[in-house]
């Protein structure tokens, strides 16, 4: 129970590693308040979740006995992440954690990228993750007893990819905002890292369009077949990881035991970061 009494707002919470994330914080003792879209977005080529999928959410952490709380908003609307916030400390009382996990995944290269691609991309995975704490934030610097905020970045945010320009620039950007975040709160006792994940086990990468793009635009290629080109990105002989891995990072980031780790890019990808990787068969 390292959170105990910790109230934590969690955006991109209706299903993958948002879901996993408020469940994970709810073992350790958090209420849980969960912001997702529900609602399509053009450039994603999977479809979004709905906001039968958000109740599920609520659903899973009631279901290890801590509250919870589900609101529909878009990132990319600073007005209604404040409304998100003011609901959470008029419910709950208090707010502690943030995590700004919203974002969503595409490709193409960077030559043939239309504007609007690239523009919903930077809009939801980095201006959303700065609008998500500029609405947040400011509620626990109230509190006066610190907290925690986890960016969800990715090893995209730490080393290039092809046909991912919009994703690493947005990925990296977290970075930088999230050291100057770190500098800017630590007065506050409110610490700021980055979580790195690899390849998560999540409608995102397990889609056939990703399929397509990691098998190197092999047509109808299946999960299979991109698992085996998954692996050989890694050192560990895995292909992706499972939500609660990274989820794992982020209680901890969370909790007290890392009480003085600020201004941190956290890698849980396998060794896909390490300066070669290893093949396997």
């Amino acid at each position: 129970m390292r959170l105990s009494g910790a109230v934590a707002l969690i955006t991109g919470g209706a299903r993958g590693q948002g879901r996993a994330h408020a469940v994970r914080l709810a073992e350790e003792g958090a209420d849980v308040v969960v912001v997702d879209l529900c609602a399509p977005i053009a450039s994603a080529p999977y479809p979004m979740p709905d906001p039968g999928e958000l109740e599920q959410t609520v659903e899973a952490v009631e279901a290890v006995g801590r509250r919870a709380l589900a609101v529909q908003a878009d990132v990319r609307d600073l007005g209604a992440l404040e409304k998100a916030v003011a609901e959470t400390v008029a419910r709950f009382g208090r707010l502690d954690v943030v995590v700004a996990n919203a974002g969503i995944g595409g490709f193409a290269p960077a030559l043939e990228m239309d504007e609007a691609t690239w523009r919903e991309m930077i809009d939801i995975n980095l201006t959303g993750a700065f609008l998500t704490v500029r609405a947040a934030a400011p509620a626990v610097v109230d509190g006066g007893r610190g907290g925690s905020i986890v960016l969800t970045s990715s090893v995209a945010g730490l080393i290039g990819f092809p046909n991912l320009a919009h994703y690493c620039a947005a990925k990296h950007g977290l970075v930088g905002l999230m050291k100057v975040l770190a500098v800017e709160l630590a007065p506050h006792r409110i610490r700021v890292n980055t979580v790195h994940p690899t390849n998560v086990d999540t409608d995102m990468i397990q889609n056939p369009a990703m399929y397509e793009l990691f098998s190197g635009g092999q047509p109808r290629a299946d999960r299979a077949t991109a698992a085996a080109a998954m692996q050989g990105m890694h050192a560990l002989p895995i292909s992706w990881i499972d939500p609660v891995d990274i989820s794992n990072a982020v209680a901890w980031l969370a909790s007290d035991e890392a009480r003085y780790v600020t201004g941190v890019a956290l890698p849980v990808d396998g060794g896909m970061t390490a300066p070669y990787t290893i093949p396997h068969a």
